[in-house]
């Protein structure tokens, strides 16, 4: 699947989208595809205020627990409820209607974040 041009990406393999001051994110195709079929998500409480690399939330799967991180610094201001019922979801549209939280940026240290292609060598590199 191809890395979608205009979000930006993490380390930890979530990605964002912004729109003016709030930020969507969610985990991307490759780490969905390395979790397997995601079976409970734990998302954070709306009104957390949450720090740039912290931890967010947990994604439980059939193979294992993992934990996913803020890309961006602020509150989270809304979460994917329809995963409750639908955690897999984040298998089947990890970019559309498997995202996890949305977030209204206080504060972004860009550096920390990736482009599509500067992604695509990332995961390239990683998975040799």
């Amino acid at each position: 699947m191809a890395v979608p041009e205009d979000l930006s990406y993490t380390r930890s393999h979530e990605w964002v989208r912004r729109e003016g001051d709030v930020a969507m994110v969610g985990i991307t195709h490759y780490a969905q595809e390395q979790l397997g079929e995601v079976v409970y998500v734990e998302l954070p409480e709306v009104g957390q205020q949450v720090e740039q690399g912290s931890e967010l939330g947990t994604l439980e799967s059939v193979k294992a627990v993992s934990e996913f991180y803020a890309p961006v610094t602020g509150e989270v201001v809304g979460i994917n409820e329809d995963l409750a019922d639908e955690p897999d979801l984040v298998n089947q549209d990890p970019y559309g209607g498997g995202w996890l939280v949305k977030i209204r940026v206080d504060g972004v240290d860009e550096s920390a974040l990736m482009d599509a292609a500067a992604y695509e060598a990332f995961i390239a590199a990683e998975s040799h």
